[in-house]
């Protein structure tokens, strides 16, 4: 029986019932040690009946060993591991030591993780019982709690077990706390334990344990046995020592009580979680102890044995066996566990390499230079964690072999482990280059963990030894990229700049990526000072062949921050054109590439190369990347009217970016957000979603300005000219000539005209007219048609709106040879035949472009042209021509799912007595999906499996297979095969 958690009892109920029905959750227990955890996990496993259960349990020994709680917990299953798609299979064998293939993104084996219990879930019902979970290694508790937050439709529940007292952030994890027993349950438990013990004594046992129900149980049956031997029971302490402390001293009294070799064999056992019976009994024979030395310790219920473990009943007892030994027996126990562990052959010991083009990251690095894999790896790790803790002092063999460890735990994707083992490397380092270099690699590894502040604090203690130049470079790297997330991106950028200064006229493979992530951070800030200095010391560098396009795309930028556009757009669409033929490779530098397509008017390339970096994400299973492709991504089809694309990007996005915690770009993403409630008309959400990011303005000003872009294009669509004009204006007199805002320019311009502020139209339409005649795109051209014929007189307005629709309906490559139209209306040059045949679309709307809620290249323009062309021709009473426009632009937003603006033709087609009825929702049945739902369903129409979707989407198959279910009622379809029919 369970006194007093009768609530929680219920709650652990609900779950198991709802994993029986086929729906996934998760909870956390967090308490005080011996609150009550542990039975409550005892109490799902009993109620887990017909389900089969997975139980693990964390040692704090084992908090320095990566993916040690996993490997426990799911080791009796890898032969199921087959079963997962390639990287995921190859990142769970890598972390359970069955392979060498390095992990380069941490949340990759989380979402194997979450494909491996599906896989065990479609046997049946699973429950996961995880106890302290404190000291679950970094690495295991990233994988669990990924998993945990995207259950869904799995008959899987997971449940974990966390002490009071140490940061176990779990965020999106219900939690519930367990607090001290009430005095009516106290009172039953001691009825339980020790009905016995006098009244007195009974008492003082409820007031000392302060409702703690293990210090009752100790306390009452300690007392209890003392009694039963005819002993006076001794007093009880008295102080402000807690509930768990009085506890583990007891356990330490009874622990003294026990010869010393059974001291020193609990002594090894707790030095070393994971060291079986051989391995404790091996040690101890060094030290003058024998396996009879265990027996007293099994008769006083301290450990259990069996086959080849040595299990502590409780972890206080783990933690008294430890704590109680002196501090030389404890270093002379794990020198003896060291030496036991000691493999039969070691690899001579390499240094890592010093900080280069890509820091003092690890990732070099092909495979463990020690111990080979499986047990032999983990036991050389756990030998070179002993030695450590056996060390008095500096030592560069320790220090070497800590460096090993780290090695190994980089391949596998355990970054937190890297970080313990470089900066305790460091901390025995006999060299100070050597102690710099490695608590320089010891804090990329804690950025890379997701560890801002220990990150900033490592990279200063590796900048104050001094040293070289490009050990401090990397700091300030390190410090700008915590800076991104924790200060501004204007900080960032300041602080990437000045570490690449140091090194850029000698380590010029090292500072090209620093400055183009601190020319990324400056275009975020709307810095273009900091932009066009880091074009400045770009210009001076000779880069490798391989970068070039980079650099000389990065030079391009600064010049369009400049205001020299004709400089600027060549060496940029240089950049674009080799990122689209697969020339140049890394992350950022890929990002750039797409985002720099559509700062060059080239929507489509961007789009193009943007997908296949997000495709590529994707087959690498980066989801700790893939948040920031996709962003860009969004953008690129939002500026192409493929706005269901565009929400399913956002929805992935934003979810995976709140799963692994990163802030500042679910900021990113929320602007983005808004843009697109706006344009569908959900003016509630828009300026929700708009104020949460406005009131960042300072910190992220491009953010806040795609954000006021959208609230200012929902008071045009809604008829708020005057209101719209003033926010607009806004947005276009910030970094709007030197970013996509510059697309801002014609709303602003319709805005202003709609209000009567004919001045004001014109004051950002220069920016437009120099964009657009340099960049020769006829998408961008179209735009500055479409502003002129609004500013012109009815003598020369038709031609503009023809002129625009004409472009409108090129090819987004179609070169326009005649000049952009000037501000004073002049003759106009014509589009010319040299055009391009329009690529394949990639993975976002790759089948449904063109059905709802999609449009091809300038669709959406396109549609706002014949709207405001249609609106001249009725003003100027030719109802007939006014009908044929404004029906195509009413089709047009219909069919991209644009009401707001539909609703507007829609008003403009009954002023010319042509009265449309409201859209049937059965017209377009795409509408009714989420847009995860038509994430999901236009892959599968693609001829992808279940199986294939969910390790694109970073989902379990399973839910892959419920938002189908959920679908096809929606769709009015039965099957798979009329999916691609319908969407064909």
């Amino acid at each position: 029986m369970i006194f007093g958690r009768a609530a929680e009892q219920a709650r652990i109920d609900g779950l198991m019932a709802a994993a029986t029905a086929g729906r996934g959750g998760a909870l956390l227990l967090r308490g005080e040690a011996g609150i009550g955890k542990t039975r409550l996990l005892d109490h799902a496993a009993e109620a887990a009946d017909g389900m089969r259960v997975l139980r693990g349990v964390g040692i704090e020994s084992e908090a320095e060993l990566p993916f040690a709680a996993l490997h426990l917990l799911l080791h009796p299953y890898t032969d199921r591991v087959e079963a997962l798609a390639g990287p995921q299979a190859a990142a769970l064998r890598t972390a359970f030591g069955l392979e060498e293939t390095p992990v380069r993104d941490r949340f990759l084996t989380g979402t194997a993780t979450l494909s491996m219990l599906s896989e065990l879930s479609g046997d049946g019902p699973l429950v996961c019982l995880l106890d302290d979970a404190q000291w679950f290694d970094q690495a295991s508790s990233d994988a669990l709690l990924f998993a945990a937050r995207r259950l869904h439709a799995e008959p899987l529940v997971m449940i974990f077990a966390v002490r009071d007292g140490g940061a176990y952030p779990a965020p999106g994890i219900d939690e519930l706390h367990l607090t001290a027993l009430d005095g009516r349950s106290t009172a039953g438990l001691l009825a339980e334990h020790a009905g016995d013990l006098p009244a007195l004594v009974r008492e003082r046992i409820a007031a000392e344990s302060g409702g703690n129900p293990l210090a009752v149980i100790e306390l009452a049956t300690t007392l209890a046995a003392l009694q039963g031997n005819g002993r006076p029971a001794p007093p009880l302490p008295i102080g402000p020592l807690p509930a768990a402390g009085r506890v583990q001293d007891a356990f330490q009294a009874q622990i003294g009580g026990l010869p010393a070799a059974t001291q020193l064999l609990l002594l090894l056992a707790a030095a070393d979680g994971a060291a079986g019976l051989p391995v404790v009994l091996r040690a101890g024979a060094l030290l003058g102890a024998s396996a009879a030395d265990l027996e007293p310790a099994e008769r006083a219920r301290l450990v259990t044995l069996s086959g080849e473990h040595v299990t502590f009943r409780h972890p206080l007892i783990r933690a008294a066996a430890y704590q109680a030994a002196p501090h030389t027996r404890r270093t002379e126990a794990h020198r003896a566990l060291a030496t036991v562990l000691t493999p039969q052959t070691l690899t001579p010991q390499t240094p890592a390499p010093a900080p280069g083009a890509g820091g003092a990251r690890l990732s070099g690095v092909d495979a463990p230079r020690s111990g080979g894999v499986g047990a032999s790896a983990q036991d050389a790790d756990r030998r070179a964690w002993h030695l450590s803790a056996a060390a008095t002092g500096p030592d560069e063999g320790v220090a070497a072999e800590l460096e090993l460890a780290a090695r190994r735990a980089e391949h596998r994707g355990g970054s937190m482990a890297v970080t313990v083992a470089l900066e305790r490397a460091a901390q025995l380092s006999v060299d100070s280059a050597a102690k710099a270099r490695r608590l320089i690699g010891a804090a990329r590894a804690a950025y890379d963990a997701g560890l801002a502040d220990r990150a900033t604090e490592l990279a200063a203690g590796a900048a104050d030894l001094g040293g070289a130049l490009s050990v401090a470079a990397e700091a300030m790297w390190i410090k700008a990229q915590v800076a991104y997330e924790r200060t501004s991106p204007v900080a960032a950028a300041a602080l990437a700049l000045a570490g690449a200064e140091l090194i850029a006229a000698d380590e010029p493979d090292q500072a090209v990526p620093i400055l183009t992530e601190a020319v990324w951070c400056a275009r975020d800030a709307g810095a273009h000072d900091l932009v066009r200095r880091c074009a400045g010391v770009l210009a001076k560098l000779e880069p490798a062949p391989a970068v070039r396009p980079v650099v000389q795309g990065l030079i391009g930028y600064g010049h369009l921050c400049d205001g020299a556009t004709a400089a600027a757009i060549g060496p940029m669409r240089e950049l674009v054109a080799a990122a689209r033929h697969g020339a140049v490779d890394g992350f950022v530098e890929r990002l750039i590439a797409g985002f720099m397509g559509m700062l060059v008017a080239d929507d489509e390339a961007a789009t193009e190369v943007l997908e296949a970096l997000v495709a590529d994400l994707r087959e690498q299973g980066a989801a700790g990347w893939l948040p920031y492709g996709l962003e860009p991504l969004a953008i690129a089809l939002l500026l192409r009217g493929r706005f269901g694309s565009a929400e399913a990007a956002v929805e992935e996005a934003g979810g995976l970016a709140r799963d692994i915690g990163q802030p500042t770009q679910v900021l990113a993403l929320d602007s983005i957000a808004a843009w697109l409630a706006a344009v569908r008309g959900d003016e509630p959400r828009c300026r929700s979603v708009a104020e949460g990011v406005l009131e960042h303005a300072d910190l992220h000003p491009t953010n806040a300005a795609l954000a006021a872009w959208g609230l200012g294009l929902l008071d045009l669509a809604a008829g708020r000219p005057e209101e719209a004009a003033s926010r607009l204006d806004g947005v276009c007199g910030g970094p709007a000539g030197h970013d996509v805002l510059i697309k801002a320019v014609p709303d602003h311009v319709e805005a202003a005209v709609r209000a009567g502020l004919t001045g004001a139209a014109v004051r950002h339409l220069a920016a437009l007219v120099r964009w657009a005649r340099h960049t020769d795109r006829p998408g961008a051209a179209a735009l500055s048609h479409r502003c002129h014929a609004l500013l012109a007189d009815d003598q020369t307005a038709e031609h503009h709106y023809r002129t625009a629709l004409h472009l409108h309906d090129q090819p987004p490559e179609g070169r326009y040879d005649g000049p952009a139209p000037g501000l004073s209306v002049g003759a106009y040059g014509e589009v010319s035949g040299v055009l391009h045949q329009r690529p394949p679309e990639g993975a976002y709307g790759a089948v449904s472009a063109g059905v709802c809620g999609e449009g091809g290249g300038g669709s959406y323009d396109r549609a706002r042209t014949a709207l405001v062309y249609g609106e001249w021709l009725r003003r100027n009473r030719r109802r007939s021509d006014a009908r044929r426009w404004l029906a195509e632009a009413l089709d047009g937003f219909e069919r991209l799912g644009a009401p707001v603006w539909a609703a507007r033709a829609r008003t403009e087609l009954a002023a010319v007595g042509d009265r449309r009825a409201e859209p049937s929702p059965a017209v377009h049945p795409l509408a009714r999906l989420t847009a995860q739902e038509l994430q999901v369903v236009r892959l599968a129409a693609g001829g992808l499996s279940n199986r294939e979707i969910a390790v694109r989407l970073f989902l379990s198959p399973r839910t892959v297979g419920h938002h189908l279910y959920k679908a096809y009622p929606k769709l009015g379809v039965t099957k798979r095969t009329e999916l691609t029919r319908l969407l064909g």
